[in-house]
């Protein structure tokens, strides 16, 4: 702590000053921060190399993913095409799961939609070789 030396017109001379001087405390940040823009490049020196020049080649691209919904009346969609039968289902999963690297699927299901129908969308995935299938929900509202 600090204490006030000098007198002001009308004031105290016992009180004892409460606030803490920063002055010092900017003064050797400064400082320091001065210390490593100088030294970090002496540092950063390293054993002079001649490295090999190579365009970068994406390897692999992720597929689109595979979104099923299924209505409440129990029709399926292949993202926004209806599908008319299990069978066709099967067929474009089958030509899906030829790919590599495999999509994943995504169903999304009606709240009120029967389970047998959301169960046969997923037997047909399972028929066609489909290794990864989510189901899509919203999350709870927050109260």
């Amino acid at each position: 702590m600090a204490m006030t030396v000098g007198s002001r017109d009308g004031e105290d001379h016992n009180e004892v000053m409460a606030t803490i001087n920063t002055t010092p405390l900017v003064d050797v940040m400064l400082v320091l921060l001065i210390i490593f823009l100088i030294t970090i490049p002496v540092v950063s020196h390293t054993v002079p190399v001649s490295l090999p020049k190579e365009a970068v080649q994406p390897l692999q691209t992720t597929p689109r993913n595979v979104i099923l919904a299924v209505t409440k009346q129990g029709d399926v969609f292949w993202d926004e095409l209806r599908v008319p039968d299990a069978a066709t289902l099967v067929e474009k999963l089958k030509a899906v799961a030829a790919q590599s690297p495999q999509p994943e699927v995504h169903i999304r299901g009606d709240l009120d939609a029967r389970y047998a129908v959301i169960g046969r969308v997923v037997f047909a995935c399972q028929q066609a070789g489909i290794s990864k299938v989510d189901f899509i929900t919203e999350p709870p509202p927050r109260q």
